[in-house]
């Protein structure tokens, strides 16, 4: 028997590859607790208790979804046998192979400090012939308990959209078929006890960590057991390996609360940090695109960087149109070389601009794509994904990565670009799907390979993943950015839900939220400043915005709004991410509590009209019970509609114990619809 133990979480395997328990900490186990879990055999089933392992199969009486499918000329891959086992204080490693000992299969599993636990399998075909891979994937068992599942689908600008379901016998399953995770990805999965939500309720989830084609499901058995599981999801003969050939799958991240969704941030959010260390504090951005899209020139842009330093941003970001025949989204990607129409002096006259402004310069790319309409396209045609005849998609074709001198070719402008310039920034784009079967592993190889290529080459340089938005945000791709954009849409209603979301699994100084003009470009909806400024304050903070033609008092605001992200980033960017569940949908509560939980700051929101006159307390979580707390309210006031406010408010503090504070609570404002009020509260004990 081997026991991974950390942090509240075990997960117990026995000799045979059998997962016999992942959830909760069971402490130190007698030799007995395999055999304590054998089942009993049921009439009309195999004439061996049915246990599970880590790539069940029909051989072992399993008639769920494989775990391993593929073939060698027809013949399946069969039922694998444990063939080794090694293990250390967090890691195990079980070695499989079939009754020929063509296929082996290792997998490793992984359970970090915080508890979350990662797993992948490496396929090494060592019999004579092709063997064609259709799937191979990491199944967890889950108990009966686990009877609701939640995950995400979407659109384009309304991503993260949460759905539940009961989980009935059969299957569950969400299968990513976009060349990249896709605005309806799944996202996590989670399968938990009915009626989980972020506070309370034991919760299993699943996320797997690639960018490219994939699945992940639930399934619940009548023969008894329940499993979850997720992989890479491979179209027809994808990956076909000689003999000698290997493949190794994505990584799987699974997490267990006992806590509610809230347990599951707990977990992920301190070890991505412990993985992706950002050297330096997140800088406020100001992107060019909502305010001047293809409008681009120096004078224009003067304006608009004075502006940006004026109101305290930190890096100013040239977006989309500054390259060679880029007047429009129709034409020119592919040719990464500076207009000289539009910068005869290139880029260097705004770089220094900028510089001398106090800020550093980003820049937009979209490496992966090509314009039909391009210097690029007609040169080397052999290099655009798919036959002539397919589909565009926002006027563009996918460059072909996997070939290798198209891949030379855009690590070398891309480069040469790096070095002309002091870009201390890219961010990087994926407009379109791809609608080329078979293609997604291979491009979503290259383009980590050559991420990983650029950060090597330039340490200091800092990079965004942006898809249509947020059409890409895993934790696979994490291991190469700095920031995930995660949304084309500013509207702050919007961004409220999608910010809600993403941030269960991200933490929130990897996901980008900018402040957006006062009538939302992507929706037309009008919003206050105030709601707008609260609403990016929960991120990786920036401004879409042109600034320049903002008012002097509405600039004023933005100043001050930057000083007070620039005082609270530290706590923001570190501390404990906390969501209240509310009976009212209307109303949302969330704040990020320090981690010796000496300080938080808190947004109460209203997304529509409450649905009672006096809603509920504002009931703070994750505070010491045992410390005092002095509440203050901060930021712009918001709009409220009642006359008067609760007296503890009216009177600019209260000190109370946390106790009180997350128990009782305190009487809230009467916040008109789409408003934000802000507060902080300061540990005086």
């Amino acid at each position: 028997m081997y026991h991974l133990r950390a942090a509240g979480v075990s997960l117990v395997l026995n000799a045979r590859g059998v997962v016999l328990h992942w959830g909760a900490d069971l402490g130190d186990l007698p030799t007995a607790f395999a055999e304590s879990q054998v089942p009993a055999i049921p009439p009309s089933s195999i004439d061996v208790p049915l246990r599970l392992s880590l790539l069940p199969t029909a051989g072992e009486g399993w008639s769920g979804r494989p775990a391993l499918a593929g073939h060698r000329a027809g013949r399946p891959a069969g039922t694998l046998r444990v063939a080794g086992l090694q293990a250390s204080e967090n890691t195990i490693t079980v070695r499989t192979e079939n009754a020929d000992g063509g296929l082996h299969v290792t997998t490793e599993i992984e359970l970090s400090p915080e508890g979350v636990l990662r797993l992948r399998h490496h396929l090494a075909n060592h019999g004579p012939g092709d063997f064609e891979l259709a799937a191979l994937d990491v199944l967890l068992p889950i108990p009966p308990s686990a009877a609701e599942v939640l995950d995400f689908t979407g659109l384009w600008a309304h991503e993260r959209r949460p759905q539940r379901s009961t989980l009935r016998q059969g299957v569950w399953s969400r299968e990513s078929r976009h060349g990249r995770p896709g605005h309806d990805d799944a996202f996590l999965l989670m399968a938990g006890e009915p009626g989980f939500g972020f506070r309370s309720g034991r919760v299993w989830a699943l996320h797997v960590a690639w960018s490219g084609d994939k699945r992940i499901w639930a399934e619940r058995s009548a023969l008894g057991p329940s499993v979850a599981g997720a992989g890479e999801l491979l179209a027809p003969g994808e990956i076909r390996l000689a003999e000698g050939d290997s493949y190794t799958t994505p990584w799987v991240v699974a997490v267990f609360s006992d806590s509610g969704i809230d347990g599951l941030s707990d977990r992920l959010h301190p070890w991505i940090r412990s993985r992706r260390v950002l050297e330096k504090p997140r800088p406020v951005v100001l992107n060019t695109w909502e305010a001047v899209y293809f409008d681009q020139s120096l004078p224009r842009l003067t304006a608009l960087v004075d502006a940006a330093a004026e109101v305290g941003a930190e890096r100013f970001v040239l977006d989309d149109g500054w390259f060679t025949g880029r007047r429009d989204d129709r034409r020119a990607l592919g040719d990464w070389h500076v207009d000289p129409g539009v910068w005869p002096d290139g880029l260097h006259p705004l770089i220094a601009r900028v510089h001398s402004a106090g800020m550093d310069f980003g820049l937009w790319v979209e490496p992966e794509m090509i314009s039909p309409d391009s210097v690029l396209a007609r040169s080397h045609p052999s290099w655009i994904l798919g036959p002539a005849s397919a589909l565009t998609w926002r006027f563009q074709r996918v460059l072909d990565l996997a070939n290798p001198d198209a891949y030379a070719c855009i690590l070398g402008r891309l480069t040469d670009l790096l070095n002309e310039y002091p870009i201390a920034f890219l961010k990087w784009d994926h407009n379109r799907d791809l609608l080329e079967p078979g293609a997604s592993h291979r491009q979503t190889a290259a383009l980590h390979r050559l991420l990983a290529e650029l950060r090597v080459a330039f340490p200091q340089l800092e990079i965004e993943s942006c898809a249509s938005g947020g059409a890409r945000v895993d934790l696979g791709i994490l291991e190469h950015v700095d920031r995930f954009w995660t949304s084309d849409t500013n509207d702050p209603l919007d961004r409220q839900h999608i910010q809600r979301w993403t941030g269960v699994l991200i933490p929130p100084e990897f996901l980008g939220g900018h402040l957006g003009a006062g009538t939302a470009h992507v929706t037309g909806r009008t919003s206050a400043l105030g709601f707008r400024l609260a609403t990016a304050l929960f991120g990786h903070a920036g401004i879409e915005w042109d600034v320049s033609r903002a008012s002097a008092a509405d600039r004023a605001l933005i100043a001050a709004w930057t000083a007070e992200y620039k005082r609270l980033r530290p706590l923001l960017h570190s501390g404990v991410v906390v969501r209240a569940d509310s009976p009212d949908p209307a109303v949302l509560l969330h704040g990020v509590v320090a981690q010796d939980r000496s300080s938080a700051v808190f947004a109460l929101v209203t997304l529509d009209s409450p649905a009672a006159a006096l809603p509920p307390p504002i009931r703070f979580p994750g505070l010491d019970p045992a410390r005092h707390y002095e509440v203050r309210p901060l930021g712009h006031p918001p709009r409220v509609v009642q006359d008067a406010p609760p007296p503890w408010l009216a009177t600019g503090s209260i000190t109370l114990p946390g106790r009180v504070l997350s128990e009782v609570g305190l009487p809230a404002p009467l916040l008109a619809p789409e408003q934000a009020a802000l507060f902080t509260l300061t540990a005086t004990s």
